[in-house]
């Protein structure tokens, strides 16, 4: 087990149950001779899932880097370097011990540290009987679907699924044991135990007998929308129809007059097509680390829309105002400091608008490739034109393949997926001239602090310095 697994516990001096979500943790570093007491009450339970939450929305995670890998190793979006952000990132000359990959690396885990302890704990045993033992499992199954994504999202940086000849996947601890070393899983085991962890999160909730409806926590159905997001990426289309037709009407497409709306602070857990999103809030903004920040040319303006990627929209597509153009380069935020305003689709303002996780448009896309791949064309015809019909286009009366990618790159840009689309469908991912093209560097470096403890068997990607 990687050795950032002894960071996670929070203080549980400030867990009571009026804490919201949106707040933050204080989290205390504690050593591998330290055990982690058992969880007794809910409101510990609690706790530890919403620390679980608070790690995810760290700069280092959802934040910003996250979103901006797939980003800036695409065809949509590029880096322009400024202020030094994703350098190597964009140049794939990353080494082991670059930042990146150790903070990503690091918020990753310690995201999986805090599930483990709330997943390993005995609910019957917890204090206020059997409401409170319900609400335990209902947490406890969202910390199976936390774990999940956090597995997920670090196997596909880390994992070699997409690199030539490549076999291992990622390291998978599944309990908190600060003394303990384990190996890579492969690939085959790591996505076996991606997916159990979304089947026993359904599961615990179900059998909780809790229905959750918060946009800004893991429920069934956000759930599914993530699982569904995972098995396109496996490519198991069938996985993907099904889960597809559990959330159809369940929630609705932003209409072109809203759709700016929809990632602001105003709309913050209540829009009409957001399954999923991490609350942020005034009292936890992201300020200066917010992933507006990258995007914006008043920001850092690092993260810019290729020329392209803006010529791909008809005039009279609504997403066409979603950009704003600084010295003939186009970002999709830009804050006006004389009016403390926001304009374009990354708003956050002060990094206070929420990360906004899953749409239901992008589950609307998910369903189009899987009817397009062994399913109903007329499906896929239905959910397509649902988005496009939304956006200020007119109803098309067929759609391929080829329109379902250009679809995916107009309506999903700069929410971190690019990447991950080109890789899965084994499409060109474009470099930088005069960049190696060693396809092995695809894959992010496994930090030299795992890979240099002692006794480690943790094995490095290939291509790197460790």
């Amino acid at each position: 087990m990687n050795k950032i697994i002894k960071i996670g516990l929070l203080s549980l001096g400030i867990a009571t149950s009026t804490i919201a979500c949106s707040d933050d943790f204080v989290d205390r570093e504690f050593y591998q001779d330290v055990e982690q007491a058992p969880l007794k009450t809910i409101n510990e339970v609690q706790a530890f899932v919403r620390g679980i939450y608070t790690s995810m929305r760290a700069t280092a995670y959802y934040g910003a880097d996250f979103l901006a890998y797939g980003e800036v190793r695409s065809d949509e979006m590029y880096s322009t370097l400024s202020g030094g952000y994703y350098q190597n990132v964009y140049n794939y000359t990353m080494l082991s011990n670059d930042s990146y990959a150790v903070n990503t690396y690091n918020q990753i885990y310690t995201a999986v540290a805090k599930a483990n302890i709330v997943i390993n704990t005995d609910m019957s045993t917890l204090e206020g009987g059997t409401t409170n033992q319900n609400a335990g499992r209902y947490a406890q199954g969202q910390a199976y679907g936390l774990r999940a994504i956090a597995f997920f999202d670090a196997f596909r940086l880390y994992g070699q699924k997409y690199i030539p000849n490549g076999t291992l996947g990622i390291v998978l601890p599944l309990k908190y044991d600060p003394k303990a070393v384990m190996p890579r899983a492969t690939i085959a085991e790591t996505e076996a135990q991606i997916e159990s962890d979304f089947n026993q999160a359904i599961a615990s909730m179900t059998a909780s007998g809790i229905t959750g409806n918060s946009k800004t926590e893991l429920n069934i159905n956000s759930l599914k929308g993530m699982m569904s997001r995972y098995y396109l990426y496996k490519g198991d289309y069938a996985k993907v129809r099904s889960l597809t037709n559990d959330l159809i009407g369940k929630y609705s497409v932003a209409t072109a007059d809203l759709l700016q709306a929809t990632f602001s602070f105003a709309l913050n857990g209540s829009a009409s097509n957001s399954i999923f999103e991490l609350a942020v809030g005034t009292n936890s903004s992201l300020s200066t680390g917010s992933y507006r920040q990258r995007l914006s040319p008043n920001g850092y303006a690092n993260i810019a829309v290729t020329p392209a990627t803006y010529n791909s929209y008809a005039s009279n597509d609504i997403r066409r105002s979603l950009f704003t153009t600084s010295g003939g380069v186009r970002y999709l935020s830009y804050y006006n400091t004389s009016t403390n305003t926001a304009v374009g689709k990354y708003t956050n303002v002060v990094g206070a608008d929420n990360i906004k996780m899953l749409r239901y448009e992008e589950i609307l896309l998910n369903g189009v490739e899987a009817e397009l791949n062994g399913g109903s064309q007329t499906k896929a015809l239905t959910y397509y034109n649902q988005v496009i019909t939304n956006r200020g286009l007119t109803a098309v009366t067929s759609v391929d393949m080829i329109a379902l990618k250009l679809e995916r790159k107009k309506e999903l840009l700069g929410e971190g997926l690019r990447q991950w689309d080109l890789r899965r469908w084994g499409d060109t991912v474009p470099r930088p001239s005069g960049v190696s093209t060693d396809e092995r560097l695809n894959a992010f470096p496994i930090p030299r602090g795992e890979t240099d403890l002692a006794n480690s068997p943790i094995k490095s990607n290939p291509g790197y310095d460790n």
